[in-house]
């Protein structure tokens, strides 16, 4: 349990948004895909997600973890097939703003979700790092409440909301990983990760790389930061974090790319330099790969995502 103690006090939280949103129509998008965490209040909804069409209830919660690709259905009856990159063009068709009404009406569909960040020492992204597919959270009356308390506390004018949503989104976290330990789901992961903290040189190497994004991080660089050989640091790595450092530094490129897409007005060709790819067509196929749309539209993806 220490070890999962020092996972919680590693971790730094952030929150990004919360909404409450209706389905108009039932929709499918194949290969939904996010950056960041979000979790799904099921108010009146029904959701189907993952290659086995899992079922989460009307009361229950979907977890969804950033960087996981997934299948997944808003609302129920015939719905609907969309991509994820049709799905943020047409978003408002399919899905919009709770009002009031909705909440009266018997035969309405709605959810509340709140999307957020969650890194261990401010570099790795925890739940993406543990390989974890989306699941549900049942009879947990705690991580509900908690949720309803910080929407209404982040559509609130009073003095302090901030201070409050930030509070309660780690709240939600540390309840969410509780979760996870009581019910035994991914203890392997949870154990693997628990080596990030038995070995200084392996976060030595996590703040070179958030450090210089951009600069030269071949296996050659990481060997000095670590004091290993150049032939040992890539199996050092995996055999710490299960995955090889290039794919680790792609990722944290990837993901700072999107900060940068839905943040500044650099052009494309600017940010794919500044993450340390010198080929734009290269950083541009590479980026489509991983989240399935352009870096173009990606862009606009902030806006699109908030009906």
């Amino acid at each position: 349990m220490e070890d999962y103690n020092k996972i919680l006090e590693s971790l730094g939280i952030k929150f990004l948004k919360a909404s409450k949103t209706k389905v108009i129509h039932p929709i499918t998008v194949d290969n939904y895909y996010d950056v960041e965490n979000n979790i799904f209040l099921l108010n009146k909804c029904g959701v189907r997600f993952g290659k086995y069409d899992e079922v989460a209830m009307a009361g229950e919660i979907l977890f969804m973890p950033g960087g996981r690709m997934t299948s997944v259905t808003f609302g129920t009856g015939p719905s609907v097939r969309l991509s994820n990159d049709e799905f943020l063009s047409t978003k408002k068709k399919y899905l919009g703003t709770v009002n009031s009404e909705d909440k009266k009406d018997k035969d309405a569909e709605y959810f509340s979700s709140i999307t957020f960040e969650t890194k261990v020492f401010n570099s790795v992204n925890f739940f993406a790092s543990l390989d974890i597919p989306p699941f549900v959270i049942r009879n947990n009356q705690k991580i509900v409440d908690l949720m309803e308390k910080l929407i209404s506390e982040k559509h609130s004018h009073k003095a302090g909301k901030d201070r409050i949503v930030s509070l309660l989104m780690e709240q939600i976290v540390v309840e969410v990983v509780r979760h996870i330990l009581d019910n035994r789901m991914f203890v392997e992961q949870l154990t693997t990760n628990s080596t990030y903290f038995k070995d200084p040189r392996l976060i030595d190497i996590f703040n070179y790389i958030k450090e210089q994004l951009g600069g030269d991080l071949s296996n050659k660089v990481l060997a000095k930061v670590a004091n290993v050989s150049e032939d040992y640091v890539g199996q050092y790595f995996k055999m710490l974090t299960g995955i090889n450092p290039q794919d680790y530094i792609e990722y944290q490129r990837m993901e700072e790319a999107v900060n940068l897409l839905r943040t500044t007005k650099k052009s494309i060709r600017d940010i794919g330099h500044e993450v340390g790819y010198k080929d734009t067509a290269y950083f541009c196929r590479r980026f489509k790969m991983m989240f399935g749309i352009p870096a173009g539209k990606m862009r606009r993806r902030e806006s699109l995502m908030n009906v």
